[in-house]
């Protein structure tokens, strides 16, 4: 497939073909920049030098065996990441991008992907090389698997490198093992082609062109989907430079992202809902005194988790002072198995809200009414689609598809449906290969995840199976959480995790809250409990059988930020998350 972007890409097929094209025609024009701490430009790349050092490192890897196999990529966030991935998407390598472990179980995660992948390569830095052999030498999960630096020496000369007539990497081919973060379950691979990478990254520069003059910021983890996409792929495919931190930096202090955004005139910026919560808060204290002129910022995605209409009121409101412009707030839907986007809002038009019965929404209806209504609850508009990608919503039990309005699971075709997951026939064509009842001609991904279309534009409600149902009607556990994160004031985004247990006799709905220890010292752990039961009751008319609150951090999260229900249902089951106490206290800053 020949695509065309905003400048002339003539025979771009695959990434590597794009990296040649900028290489060739903008040679010494900055491709990459490292923001050490997130603040000082450490490191960069032009498309020449990644182009040369991509080539090396193919070679490397056809040196070693690896051409037509698949590797482990394990790196923090920096420009060797970068310089590998297209190195492994020239020598025809299907690179499965893993965060560096921190913490034993994680060492554990590894080595289940590395298995999973059918590799025992791991591809990574001398320094990542050393901590990992410090660290968790002992490990039984290391043994077997090589550890290859690859920024350690070049390849002698004479070593083959691939080009056009030694195996250059074709679009059908894997260019990715995304595994999925395993926020609903265990870690699939993702199989990932060239021609899915690039058909999603030309749907995303229609959605939100980067010309003219465009530039990204991106803090988000690169072997996220994510941010690979906001972060690499984007911008090499419209030959734009990224500016990229590493996550810590921006967690540590949020304004550093917006001052990024100043400083260097970032128009292109991708984050959970979560991430604009915390830069909201930090404006709302007097942390954001150094940002500048945000007023070249365009594109604001936000995704990845449920987006939340308070957190965009609260952004746009705090940051119109800065020059933002709140169009530029894009909300948008996608998963690893669409590559990535599926639909997005654009940016000539702010986001949009509809406010619903809470009682038809439980009865799987999305009824408009007016936002004073007395049940009525904000859903954001996640826009529509571009391209050839097409959304339908359609009844999980008999697959047929529902009307405007009617919530169901989400069905997803196009040119950027994923292959496949790796080694999983059966789930694979469950997932990937669905079909509806009144056409079994044309294959559908499903996606799990529940919503409505509304004007065209689709609506996301939260996950198939995560479903709270009580006496017939539905509950949804984001909605849930986030009646538990404003009980009281001082409890963080992301803090909470709502699911049902079966005791054997009944189902039970159990609430998980994580606090510092400010909140725990100024409020006490019982207050807190019964805050977070009231305030759930009284939103959603459903009693928690049990809240239990531990210290923050005790929750599972994916590397995104997201809460992984399912781990803590299990490890609640197992009896992992263990309940704190602290001294009672005076119920200051409960929220009203």
């Amino acid at each position: 497939m020949t695509t065309t972007g905003p400048n002339p890409h003539v025979d771009v097929r695959t990434l590597p073909d794009a990296l040649r094209l900028r290489s060739e025609k903008q040679p010494d024009e900055t491709a990459y920049v490292f923001l050490r701490n997130g603040e000082d430009p450490a490191e960069s790349l032009t498309y020449r030098e990644l182009h040369d050092a991509a080539r090396l490192r193919a070679a490397r890897f056809a040196a070693a065996g690896l051409s037509g196999r698949s590797a482990v990529l394990l790196y923090p966030s920096g420009l060797e990441f970068v310089r590998t991935l297209l190195g492994c998407m020239y020598g025809r390598v299907a690179g499965a991008p893993v965060q560096v472990p921190r913490r034993r179980d994680e060492v554990l995660r590894l080595r289940r992907i590395a298995d999973d992948a059918g590799t025992s390569t791991v591809l990574t830095t001398t320094e990542v090389v050393r901590d990992l052999r410090e660290r968790f030498g002992d490990l039984p999960e290391l043994a077997g698997l090589t550890l290859l630096a690859t920024d350690g020496p070049a390849p002698a000369a004479g070593q083959p490198v691939p080009g056009e007539d030694t195996g250059t990497p074709a679009p059908e081919d894997i260019a990715l093992l995304q595994y999925t973060s395993g926020s609903t379950g265990d870690p699939k691979g993702v199989m990932v082609t060239h021609a899915n990478f690039l058909a999603n990254v030309v749907e995303t520069d229609e959605l939100w062109p980067c010309e003219p003059n465009g530039t990204v910021v991106n803090w988000l983890p690169l072997f996220h989907d994510m941010g690979m996409l906001f972060g690499v792929v984007l911008p090499l495919w419209a030959g734009i430079p990224s500016y990229l931190m590493a996550p810590d930096a921006f967690i540590r202090r949020p304004a550093r992202w917006l001052e990024a955004l100043a400083r260097f005139g970032g128009t292109h910026a991708a984050a959970p809902s979560f991430a604009y919560e915390l830069c909201a808060r930090a404006a709302a204290e007097g942390r954001t005194a150094e940002v500048g002129d945000l007023s070249r910022w365009r594109v604001a995605a936000n995704g990845a988790e449920p987006v939340r209409w308070g957190t965009i009121r609260s952004f746009t409101e705090a940051f119109a002072p800065y020059g933002f412009d709140p169009r530029a707030m894009c909300p948008g839907y996608g998963l690893a198995e669409n590559t990535l986007k599926v639909t997005g809002t654009r940016q000539d038009r702010e986001p949009g809200v509809l406010w619903l019965s809470a009682e038809s929404l439980r009865d799987g209806v999305a009824e408009p009414v007016g936002a004073a209504a007395e049940d009525a609850v904000p859903v954001v508009s996640s826009g529509g689609t571009v391209g050839r990608t097409r959304v339908r919503i359609v009844d999980p039990v008999t697959r047929e598809e529902l009307p405007e309005g009617r919530i169901g699971e989400i069905w997803v075709s196009g040119p950027c449906v994923a292959d496949g997951y790796l080694g999983r026939p059966e789930a694979s064509e469950d997932t990937f290969r669905a079909r509806l009842a009144q056409d079994e001609g044309s294959a559908q991904l499903r996606t799990g995840d529940l919503g409505f279309l509304h004007g065209g534009q689709l609506h996301v409600i939260g996950r198939l199976k995560d479903v709270i149902i009580r006496k017939g009607r539905n509950h949804y556990p984001q909605d849930i959480e986030l009646s538990a994160e404003h009980a009281v004031a001082g409890l963080r985004p992301n803090c909470a995790a709502a699911f049902s247990c079966d005791d054997g006799t009944h189902e039970r709905l159990v609430v998980v809250v994580e606090a510092d220890g400010r909140v725990l010292n100024s409020l006490g752990a019982e207050a807190l409990h019964r805050y977070v039961r009231d305030a759930v009751r009284a939103a959603h008319r459903i009693t928690p059988d049990e809240v239990l609150v531990v210290r923050r951090g005790a929750l599972s999260k994916t590397s995104s930020g997201k809460v992984q229900r399912r781990a803590c249902k299990r490890r609640y089951e197992n009896g992992e998350l263990r309940a704190v106490t602290a001294p009672a206290a005076t119920p200051a800053g409960r929220q009203a």
